[in-house]
């Protein structure tokens, strides 16, 4: 059985030694003229998510299929709540996650008839997010999907159901499982363990005094029912000298709703919402694009370039008919790499302002670079060492260059940093395409063999080698009785 290494430029644990180059991140762009394809948008006169549609909900690939569960409200009134705030779980399927279309479920009666997209999920109270999870090898059949989830019936505290499809939902009997608000966006599982991210109000201190600012927040649990008594918080954007102290709910920098999470297997992707408050404390001004951290165990993250926007909201509401509200945009559990492009699916903030689930949409794998500057001496980065004793790889490279006086090679090093004989730069076969997954090779063959442990070293060489970008590399593992 084989398991593949993603290492992303931006991860600090993936190549910790570096001379000779520049990372930067890749925005999907905001601005006028842009303007991002509604995939799900809301739904006709007398349909349940003819209102508005509140993105707080997840993606997942379930068997040859992509399902998304979204909030769909009927109605609203006033600048930021429906009336009633009634949003119930909706659900749309893709062949191809680019194409999306409602099915008819059958499941819950709405209008006087049940040809809709709605799930059952009984709960008269608003619904205000679903994280859902999907678990195939899960031996109680009814709770093969595990819906997370936040409601005014708990008080907004954690509550959570079960499903045998997806489609029809049991709400557990004890509810809530947590004693706390907390408004969540994503979650990912990570060796028999569920993390769930969201924001929390009031449990951490802070010198604001009683409500502390959005920040971004994990419960655990290893049966989906019994949560660790308090989160961890992992990430926060407070305001602490020599910055300004900002006072309010609203005010300043903070994290909202945790953040979604694209598990890679060695590393995790967290896009979270930027929330940018102003001094009067109205929640009517502010901005929101979708920033980017990275965690390695689920808990704690950080910023690769600090406040940068991996989503930019600046004027894509431009041509909606909410064209001059609030530049804001809300993150949800909802990624995927679909053949040579990865997506994320984001929707408009606040909800009411909503008139769809958009994409955001990259090459594959394409989120940042390494690139050569040209008054250093040379240029490269190495990986951190990698245990390969009885095991078999191949490297593959995701990268483009400009012109044809750039190039990249790959040595692997031994525990003294020598290149190992037969894997020099020297043997390695010269790296001067554009691909998302270009093979290694070293004297005509990819395979890595008969070594215990390695550095990978990649060198950006040529008259113009700033002209090379080095996006992503993979590395392929399989033990030898495999």
């Amino acid at each position: 059985m084989s398991k593949e290494l993603t290492w992303f430029p931006f991860d600090l644990e993936a190549f910790p030694f570096q001379n000779g180059v520049k990372m930067e991140l890749i925005s999907f762009p905001g601005g006028f003229g842009i303007s991002p394809r509604v995939v799900v948008p809301i739904g006709e006169s007398g349909e349940k998510d003819s209102g508005d549609i509140a993105f707080y909900g997840t993606v997942r690939k379930v068997g040859e299929e992509y399902w998304m569960w979204y909030l769909g409200n009927d109605g609203y009134e006033g600048r930021f709540h429906s009336k009633p705030l009634r949003h119930k779980i909706c659900l749309a399927i893709s062949k191809d996650g680019r194409n999306w279309e409602k099915p008819d479920l059958g499941a819950y009666e709405y209008n006087g008839n049940k040809h809709n997209n709605v799930c059952d999920l009984d709960i008269e109270e608003d619904l205000m997010s679903c994280v859902v999870f999907y678990d195939p090898e899960e031996e109680d059949k009814s709770r093969v999907f595990k819906l997370n989830f936040e409601s005014p019936k708990y008080k907004r505290n954690m509550a959570v159901a079960f499903s045998p499809d997806g489609i029809h939902w049991t709400e557990y009997e004890h509810n809530p499982v947590t004693n706390r608000f907390f408004e969540q966006s994503g979650g990912t599982k990570i060796d028999g363990v569920y993390y769930v991210t969201g924001q929390e109000i009031g449990g951490h201190y802070s010198p604001k005094g009683k409500r502390n600012p959005r920040s971004l927040c994990t419960y655990c649990s290893r049966d989906f029912i019994h949560w660790t008594p308090a989160n961890c918080m992992g990430f926060n954007r407070e305001s602490l000298p020599p910055r300004p102290t900002c006072y309010g709910e609203v005010n300043g920098s903070q994290v909202h709703l945790g953040a979604g999470l694209w598990n890679r297997g060695n590393v995790i992707l967290g896009f979270y919402g930027m929330w940018e408050g102003n001094a009067w404390n109205d929640r009517g001004f502010l901005s929101m694009n979708i920033g980017l951290v990275v965690t390695h165990d689920g808990l704690h993250y950080y910023e690769p370039v600090p406040d940068f926007p991996i989503i930019e909201a600046r004027e894509l509401k431009g041509d909606t008919p909410y064209d001059g509200t609030s530049p804001a945009l809300s993150q949800g559990q909802a990624f995927a790499n679909i053949g040579d492009k990865t997506i994320a699916w984001f929707s408009f903030w606040p909800h009411c302002y909503c008139d769809g689930v958009r994409e955001a949409v990259w090459e594959r794998d394409r989120l940042g670079y390494f690139q050569p500057y040209t008054h250093a001496d040379e240029s490269f980065i190495m990986t951190n060492e990698i245990d390969l004793k009885g095991k078999r790889a191949k490297l593959y490279m995701n990268a483009s260059q400009d012109s044809q006086y750039a190039y990249a090679r790959v040595s692997l090093l031994d525990r003294n940093y020598c290149p190992i004989p037969g894997y020099a730069a020297d043997d390695c076969e010269k790296i001067q395409e554009n691909g998302l997954r270009m093979a290694v090779r070293w004297k005509g063959s990819d395979l890595i063999e008969g070594l215990e442990y390695v550095y990978v070293r990649v060198d950006m060489e040529g008259i113009r080698r700033e002209d090379f970008r080095l996006y992503t590399m993979y590395l392929e593992v399989t033990k030898d009785q495999d």
